[in-house]
């Protein structure tokens, strides 16, 4: 359900630059530990924001820092939430701001989190808490040392390389599918090899104990593992009065079970992000996460908008909310602005990627003869490895 807006004469100073539906999303539970929150924040709608407002909030009101775990989509988000965070507790509280995100440990993601988590409870779970992590250079050779022990860098026909098969295995241990269903549905080309992939993810892992290794996958399968365990599972809930997750569109069904065993019930457990968003597919991203959130718990998550755009124009976000509106499954939101254009955005269509390239290139020209300097014009695409045949034209 929706939250009904407080009246802003009732509100705290700090807050008064946040909008109606921000404010709900700050101050769901009052600082207290309340139910599931979900809150859908649009493009441009100010949701980091609007986190760093509700974690400032929940320590005003007097929570305990080192109760919060906040979960971000990368490192930096976490360093420059945190700061918000100071900053925005630290004119309120009237203290040494820096105390305050000192007492903020556990803010980081998901795989930073679950790392430090392993090494806590590493001889409850049978781990050496001494174990190296790799990277996802490290765990491709890894993979290839035992490509090559089986003898599948020698097959007959072109058996998968090292970062292919490194690739399966990730999407397989985060969508937590079987590796048939993997391979028909994301590379269907390498279905001929399941046998031989098995036991090669079999030996891969035999490879990674034998060494006392994890990957960054199994920082994820590890905690959720734990979350099996009815004692552990219980301890590290209980170590957490508020869990916030931002980017929730971009979490797998790996990260979706770690967040229920930590909180079953929902209680104090808010999550941020927008369906809309979830383009990326990223670790196996799973969209079903955010749009089931809602009915997941026994009591029902408490559902804010947030629909102000503060970045783009009235026709550009007419032009978006169109085409949100074609899903079929989605949360219902329209996106608006108080910023005025008489511009409207274009839609253009080529014929392939060479033609595609010839025609940014010649709007960048014909901006550039109207004024416009090459430095202060950007060419936005969803993928670096789409920069190619861009990158040959610009250089042409």
């Amino acid at each position: 359900m929706n939250l009904a807006a407080r009246d802003s004469t009732f509100r705290p100073a700090y807050l008064a630059k946040l909008n109606a539906e921000q404010c709900l999303a700050v101050e769901h539970g009052d600082g207290k530990v309340a139910g599931p929150l979900l809150v859908i924040a649009g493009a441009g709608s100010g949701k980091t924001s609007t986190l760093a407002h509700r974690v400032a909030h929940l320590i005003v009101r007097g929570a305990d820092p080192r109760r919060i775990l906040l979960m971000t989509f990368s490192r930096r988000a976490a360093s420059e939430m945190a700061k918000r965070v100071e900053r925005i507790a630290g004119e309120v509280l009237g203290r040494d701001a820096s105390v305050i995100t000192d007492a903020l440990t556990w803010a980081g993601t998901f795989h930073g989190i679950g790392a430090r988590l392993l090494r806590d409870y590493a001889l409850e779970i049978g781990l050496d808490p001494a174990f190296t992590i790799h990277d996802r250079e490290d765990s491709a050779d890894l993979m290839n040392l035992a490509r090559h022990e089986l003898g599948f860098s020698k097959t007959e026909g072109r058996f998968p390389t090292k970062g292919t098969c490194l690739a399966i295995y990730s999407r397989a241990v985060n969508a937590q599918a079987p590796l048939g269903e993997v391979l028909g549905s994301v590379f269907p080309w390498c279905a001929g090899w399941a046998e031989q992939l098995k036991a090669l993810f079999a030996r891969y892992v035999e490879a990674k104990q034998a060494q006392n290794v994890l990957d960054y996958d199994d920082l994820l399968l590890y905690w959720a593992q734990m979350g099996g365990e009815p004692e552990i599972s219980a301890h590290l809930g209980g170590r957490f009065d508020h869990v916030l997750v931002d980017e929730y569109q971009d979490t797998n069904r790996l990260q979706a079970s770690i967040l229920t065993a930590l909180k079953p019930d929902g209680s104090g457990l808010t999550v941020v992000g927008d369906d809309a968003q979830s383009i990326y597919s990223f670790r196996a991203a799973e969209v079903r996460n955010i749009l089931d959130f809602p009915k997941q718990f026994a009591r029902p998550a408490e559902i804010v908008m947030l629909e102000r755009n503060y970045r783009s124009t009235e026709t550009v976000l007419a032009a978006a909310n169109a085409v949100i509106g074609e899903a079929s499954e989605r949360f219902t939101k329209n996106l608006w602005t108080e910023r005025k254009s008489a511009e409207k955005p274009k839609l253009v269509s080529v014929r392939d990627e060479a033609e595609q390239a010839s025609y940014v290139c010649q709007a960048i020209l014909t901006e550039r003869e109207a004024g416009t300097a090459l430095k202060a014009q950007a060419v936005l695409f969803r993928a670096s490895h789409h920069s190619g045949p861009l990158e040959i034209e610009l250089t042409r």
